[in-house]
């Protein structure tokens, strides 16, 4: 009896880990808002080279002199490297524009499209193929 139990435990374990990336990743419009664009300016505070999505949590300084925080959506990995960026692209205290979607609940978060560097550089940054919507100019 012990170790069928022991065994009902692992495997439902195993199947809830095997779940958990499927739970993790989600189109673009199931949690961001393509009328509701955003544009941020502020420094790097971290740069997540993850999977399903990278994220780039950036400082973004208000007219009154506080600070928001924004955690911003980026492209997998894998897809950033063929595009050129590599996990030390955005060091922190990188300056940084980032231009993307708000998140629907209204929070500090949103999906990146393009970003811009001081230099005036811009790289795309957004994931492709989720339905977000394509603002690239060269388009």
């Amino acid at each position: 009896m012990r170790t069928k139990l022991i065994g009902l435990i692992a495997g439902g374990g195993l199947m809830l880990s095997a779940a958990a990336p499927v739970l993790a990743h989600h189109s673009f419009a199931a949690e961001f808002d393509a009328n509701q664009p955003v544009k941020l300016e502020g420094t790097v505070k971290e740069f997540r080279w993850v999977n399903p999505h990278s994220w780039l949590i950036v400082n973004v300084p208000k007219p009154d002199g506080t600070v928001e925080t924004w955690d911003v959506e980026g492209g997998a990995p894998s897809a950033l490297l063929r595009r050129g960026w590599t996990k030390n692209t955005l060091p922190p205290g990188t300056k940084v524009i980032v231009e993307g979607f708000m998140a629907k609940d209204g929070s500090h978060r949103a999906n990146a499209r393009d970003i811009t560097f001081p230099d005036g550089t811009k790289m795309f940054i957004g994931s492709s193929g989720t339905g977000a919507p394509d603002e690239r100019p060269e388009k």
